[in-house]
């Protein structure tokens, strides 16, 4: 088996501050770090369990780093955090993708909700669907013919999954009551039940469908009030109104995904 995973630091359970998953604290980062790399290890362990023998790829999804390269499990292998575009080294070759540290979409009640941007984006539509990171990234997946069947993170996330992948797997380690108030299981209960999930989720990887729906694809990048949309436009996106632009490709990985 060969499976995906896509790491965010707002998801796992004890963060539910900024000021956890930002640099603006670097002596206590690291310690943020340290439980999304734990529920990482645990996702692993989970896959491990169904398959020893699987080939497992992280990468490092998290703006400004969220994993400690020195601490992922020994057998996974990590794309660390740096430079790097769509579609972040995944193809059709792998069996299944899964998300940990996953945070819900800008405009819910989730907990530390955005979308790729807390300080700019409102929102972004892919033929006229609004998508987050999650509904973004599973349907470049989807084009690929690779099913999304794990999400770990809040409930409103976990829920946020469900609507475009019914039957997915989730582990819904924290309570979200506001955008920066949870209630969190332990880092040790987030660990057993993310590896607990995700071997159901390997069990049942043959059963869900990828998210997907036919392109051409047309994403609207609306962003917040007061961002300035200079850079799209001088990236050739077509301008929809002062806030708001707009780019149509056949392949999902040309948009901002």
């Amino acid at each position: 088996m060969k499976v995906y995973i896509m790491t965010d630091l707002e998801g796992p359970a004890l963060i539910s501050r900024f000021t956890q998953t930002r640099d603006v604290t670097p002596e206590q980062k690291p310690r943020w770090m340290r439980l999304l790399t734990g529920e990482v290890n645990a996702c692993v362990n989970g896959i491990l369990d169904f398959d020893p023998e699987a080939e497992v790829i992280v990468w490092d999804g998290h703006g400004s780093g969220g994993i400690i390269e020195e601490e992922i499990h020994r057998d996974a292998k990590l794309i660390a955090n740096g430079p790097i575009q769509a579609p972040y080294a995944l193809d059709g070759s792998f069996d299944a993708m899964m998300f940990v540290g996953q945070h819900a979409r800008a405009g819910t009640d989730g907990v530390l909700c955005h979308t790729y941007s807390s300080k700019s984006i409102e929102y972004y539509r892919i033929n006229g669907v609004e998508l987050g990171e999650f509904g973004c990234r599973a349907l470049m997946a989807g084009t690929m013919g690779v099913p999304t069947v794990f999400c770990a993170g809040d409930d409103v996330a976990v829920e946020e999954a469900r609507e475009l992948v019914p039957n997915i797997v989730g582990a819904a380690v924290k309570q979200a009551l506001g955008r920066q108030l949870a209630i969190h299981l332990s880092h040790e209960a987030a660990c057993a039940l993310i590896r607990a999930r995700a071997y159901e989720a390997c069990e049942q990887t043959g059963e869900i469908e990828p998210y997907y729906f036919d392109g051409p694809y047309t994403q609207e990048i609306r962003y917040l009030e007061g961002v300035s949309i200079q850079s799209s436009i001088e990236a050739g996106w077509e301008v929809v109104d002062a806030r708001t632009v707009r780019k149509t490709a056949e392949d999902i990985c040309e948009l901002r995904v």
